[in-house]
């Protein structure tokens, strides 16, 4: 993964470097519907890297790289004037358009458009199983500095190699049994969510990270779904983001909520309150029960304060999927995946490394192996928002092929109780 980051960040210092020496061939270019600057570039420049050349062409123009509109005339570095003419073609694009409500359509309105395949980390070529997974990835934005921008930009190539890379990491517990979805987000930095309680942050999310994810609900549900049942999960900032999903925008959309198989909230709090304010919902009692939520958070023992607890938490045993206080041995673990956090190798090892037992007072998974690290005290303030002794970045890969068999096991039984 180093290696990779490396490349990138090559690959950007030649692109910036074209910048300064921009060509004299230019052209104007009218954006259309379902355009972004990485597709625009792609298109007529030959690369969606190329896409910093045409921001620093159009500053004036150009409040937010991510935010487009059509109508905008821009000037397109090292076009042709004989390609002026086809600079403004462009291939047909599924329509966007949806009956949603007032609020959703509002919402919405100012994300990206996600018609746009730049706008999507993960994008199956082809929907070949009989359910999906959206899965909504956790804070790899990191800001720093007072200056730093709140939200992360969606073209920057850093951005998206690190989102990429944690799906890299993640993804293969969905994706044997499922199609797997990932738009990438605005997300919010973790410097400024620090400044947060935990039972402020989903209001505090309520804006461009929200945005992005409905408008790429939007499109997904009328667009790419056809009406297959699905999987919604996700880790950390992704998780409090599908809490927003199944409290609000599902509520508005009853008819999607009811192909939901599960949803995966790991790494962030679930608590009685929640379903006391949301009684359609429900917390999962068991391996296979289905049109649940299910959560946990893993600390070792005697964690510190952590803004993944909250009174009141809810958890299921990622080993042994009860929600007694009975220990899930290690040899009844079916694999993890261990991270290697200075070379960033990743081993796969089977049986898995860590156990699992509930600490029902406190909602969480308690894992005892002593010979496991814990969320490193380098890893960008992770560790001081969760605790000395969290386990917090390997909520999913402690018990990583437990969790893909269960994701099968919830799959299959859905599909047998529907009849499909």
């Amino acid at each position: 993964m180093k290696r990779c980051a490396k490349l990138m960040l090559c690959i950007c210092a030649l692109v910036f470097g074209a910048v300064l020496t921009l060509p004299a061939a230019a052209a104007d270019y009218t954006v259309v519907r379902g355009d972004c600057l990485w597709r625009i570039a792609q298109r007529h420049l030959g690369s969606g890297f190329r896409w910093v050349e045409i921001y620093e062409a159009n500053r004036d123009h150009i409040r937010d790289p991510n935010l487009i509109y059509p109508g905008q005339v821009f000037l397109i570095p090292g076009l042709d004037d004989e390609d002026e003419t086809t600079a403004g073609e462009t291939e047909a694009l599924p329509s966007t358009e949806t009956a949603e409500t007032e609020t959703s359509a509002e919402i919405a309105d100012g994300a990206p458009d996600y018609a746009c395949e730049a706008f999507w980390a993960l994008l199956p070529e082809t929907a070949d199983k009989a359910a999906d997974t959206i899965y909504l990835y956790p804070t790899v934005y990191f800001g720093g500095g007072d200056d730093a921008p709140r939200f992360a930009s969606i073209p920057e190539e850093a951005y998206r190699t690190d989102v990429l890379e944690n799906l890299e990491l993640t993804c293969g517990i969905f994706s044997e049994a499922t199609n797997v979805f990932v738009p990438f987000y605005r997300q919010s930095s973790l410097s400024s969510i620090a400044s947060v309680s935990a039972g402020e942050l989903e209001d505090y999310l309520k804006c461009e990270p929200r945005d992005d994810i409905y408008a790429a609900l939007d499109y997904y549900f009328e667009n790419l779904n056809a009406g297959r049942p699905f999987i919604l999960a996700g880790h950390g900032q992704g998780s409090v983001m599908c809490k927003l999903v199944l409290k609000d925008y599902m509520r508005e959309h009853p008819e999607y909520y009811e192909r939901m198989i599960a949803a995966y909230v790991v790494g962030c709090p679930v608590t009685v309150d929640d379903f006391e304010e949301n009684e359609e919902l429900l917390f999962a009692k068991g391996a296979d029960d289905t049109g649940v939520i299910v959560s946990w958070n893993t600390e070792g023992t005697d964690n510190t304060d952590s803004m993944c607890v909250l009174p009141g938490m809810l958890v299921i045993n990622p080993i042994s999927w009860t929600r007694g206080e009975g220990l899930a041995s290690t040899a009844s673990n079916l694999g993890s995946r261990i991270v290697n956090h200075s070379s960033g190798s990743v081993d796969d090892v089977k049986p898995g490394l860590a156990d699992a037992k509930l600490d029902i007072r406190r909602g969480v998974v308690i894992c005892s192996n002593v010979n496991l690290s814990y969320t490193p005290v380098d890893c960008e303030g992770i560790s001081s928002l969760c605790g000395a002794r969290s386990y917090h970045i390997d909520d999913y890969l402690l018990y990583f092929y437990s969790v893909q068999e269960n994701v099968s096991v919830r799959v299959a039984a859905y599909l047998r109780s529907h009849g499909q």
